[in-house]
C-alpha cells in the first residue's frame, strides 16, 4: 500500500484530468459537428490562455531577473541548443526504440521552451533562487514563440512532416499566440488584480485549455484509427527515451554549473528550468506550425511531460531535505 500511496502522490489534479481526457478521447470520440465545435472551443481556449498568461506576467520582474544574465543564458542554452542538438544526435539509438514517426515527436519536444507554473514550483520546493526562475521560465515561453518554429524549420524535413514554416505559419502564430498575449500585456492596469485575485479560477482555466486540446486530439486518433498503428513496445521505448534525455539533461545542466561556479541556489534554477519542457506552450504551438493536433507528435510530449513531472518532484525532494552546498542528487 505504501507503494501505491507514493506512486499516486505523483499524479496531481492536472495529470488525473490529462488521462481522463486522453481516455475520453479513446472510449468517446466526437464526431462530426461535434468535431467542428471542439476544434473551435480548441483555438479559442488557446486564445484566452496566452490572453491570460499575458495579464499575469509582471515585467518587472522579466526585467529583474534578465540582469542575472549568467543564469538565463545558461537555460537558454540548454532549452534552445542543447536540446535540439542532443536529441538529434541520439537518433541511432531512440528511432529503433519508438519508430521514425515518433522519435520526431520527440525533436518537436527539443524545440519547445521552458515550462513556467511547475519550474518555479520545484525550484522553490527545492531552495532554489525562484525570482530567476521567474524570470527564466517566463522569458523562455516569450522565445519560443519565436525560436519554436525556427528550429522546427531547421530540424523537421517539410516533406516528412509538413512543418512549411513560411509567412502563414507565422501570421497563425502571432494572431493566436503572440497577439493575444500582447494584448493582456496592455490590459494589466485593467485586470492583473482581478486575476492575481482569482488564481484558483484562473488555474483551473490553465489546466482545462490543455485537457481540451488532449482530449481533441486523442478524439481525432481514435477517429482516424491511430491507436490500431500503434505498438505498446513503442510506447515503453517512448517512456524510456524520455528517461534518457532527462537523465542526460539533469547531469549536465548539474554538472557544468558547477563547473562555471554558480552557488546551489543557482545550480537548482538552472537544472530545473533547462531541463523542462512545456506542455501549456508545446500544443497550441503544434497547431499553429501544423495546422492539425499530430499524436506522433503530442504523444511524446504528454510522456515527456508526465516523466519530466515526476523525476523532478523526487529531485526536488531530495534537495529539499539536503543542507549541505556540494551534495549530487542521488538520481544523477
Amino acid at each position: 500500500m505504501g507503494a501505491v500511496r507514493k506512486i499516486l502522490s505523483y499524479f496531481d489534479v492536472f495529470t488525473t484530468g490529462i488521462l481522463i481526457a486522453l481516455l475520453l478521447g479513446i472510449i468517446v470520440p466526437c464526431h462530426g459537428q461535434g468535431a467542428v465545435f471542439f476544434d473551435w472551443l480548441t483555438n479559442a481556449a488557446i486564445v484566452l490562455l496566452f490572453f491570460l498568461y499575458g495579464v499575469k506576467l509582471s515585467r518587472r520582474s522579466v526585467v529583474e531577473g534578465l540582469l542575472n544574465w549568467r543564469l538565463q543564458s545558461m537555460v537558454f542554452a540548454f532549452t534552445f541548443v542543447f536540446f535540439p542538438v542532443v536529441i538529434p544526435l541520439l537518433r541511432p539509438v531512440f528511432e529503433p526504440l519508438v519508430g521514425g514517426a515518433l522519435f520526431m515527436g520527440l525533436v518537436y519536444v527539443a524545440c519547445l521552451p521552458s515550462t513556467v507554473q511547475s519550474s518555479i514550483a520545484f525550484t522553490s520546493v527545492a531552495g532554489g533562487n525562484v525570482p530567476a526562475a521567474v524570470c527564466s521560465a517566463s522569458v523562455s515561453s516569450l522565445l519560443g514563440v519565436f525560436l519554436t518554429p525556427f528550429l522546427v524549420s531547421l530540424l523537421f524535413s517539410t516533406d516528412a512532416s509538413g512543418a512549411q514554416v513560411g509567412v502563414d505559419t507565422v501570421l497563425k502564430i502571432c494572431y493566436q499566440i503572440l497577439l493575444p498575449f500582447i494584448a493582456g500585456q496592455l490590459s494589466q492596469p485593467l485586470l492583473r488584480k482581478w486575476v492575481l485575485g482569482h488564481k484558483t479560477l484562473i488555474g483551473w482555466n490553465d489546466r482545462s485549455t490543455i485537457w481540451l486540446v488532449v482530449y481533441t486530439a486523442f478524439s481525432n486518433a481514435t477517429s482516424d484509427g491511430y491507436w490500431d498503428k500503434l505498438q505498446a513496445i513503442q510506447l515503453g521505448g517512448l517512456v524510456v527515451c524520455c528517461l534518457i534525455i532527462l537523465f542526460i539533461t539533469f547531469a549536465a545542466t548539474w554538472y557544468s554549473s558547477k563547473l562555471l561556479g554558480f552557488n546551489r541556489e543557482d545550480s537548482i534554477t538552472i537544472v530545473f528550468c533547462g531541463s523542462k519542457k512545456s506542455l501549456a506552450v508545446g500544443a497550441p504551438m503544434m497547431l499553429a506550425i501544423f495546422g492539425t493536433l499530430d499524436n506522433n507528435l503530442l504523444l511524446p510530449l504528454m510522456v515527456f511531460h508526465q516523466v519530466q513531472l515526476m523525476l523532478c518532484a523526487h529531485l526536488a525532494r531530495i534537495w529539499r531535505s539536503s543542507s549541505t552546498a556540494t551534495r549530487v542528487p542521488k538520481i544523477l
